[in-house]
């Protein structure tokens, strides 16, 4: 069995990389790919806190994530398509103009 410190040092670098994808992208579905990396290191990191307390807790928590995370693929993908109908762009630098 693979000890879950294995887990939580894969379920970090995601994270790494995704809070990274997050900082550097400026298109917007580049920006949604790199959250739902992030969401996913933290459902390895809850499912690995259940196996290393041997508590099945840690895979309902992953269930509530995933409903949120199902709720803001649906959410921001809407949006994105609403403004690349109107701009031809998915640059988040583009949205900026958009402030009131």
């Amino acid at each position: 069995m693979v000890d879950p410190s294995w887990y939580l040092t894969l379920a970090a670098l995601l994270f790494v990389i995704g809070m990274a994808g997050v900082m550097t992208r400026r298109n917007a579905l580049i920006m949604f790919m790199s959250i739902e990396l992030m969401l996913n290191a933290v459902n390895l990191t809850f499912v690995a806190g259940g196996i290393g307390y041997a508590n099945p807790e840690g895979q309902l928590a992953v269930f509530f994530v995933l409903v949120v995370a199902a709720a803001e693929v649906v959410v921001g993908l809407a949006i994105v398509v609403s403004v690349f109908r109107r701009r031809r762009s998915a640059n988040v630098d583009d949205l900026s103009e958009l402030k009131g």
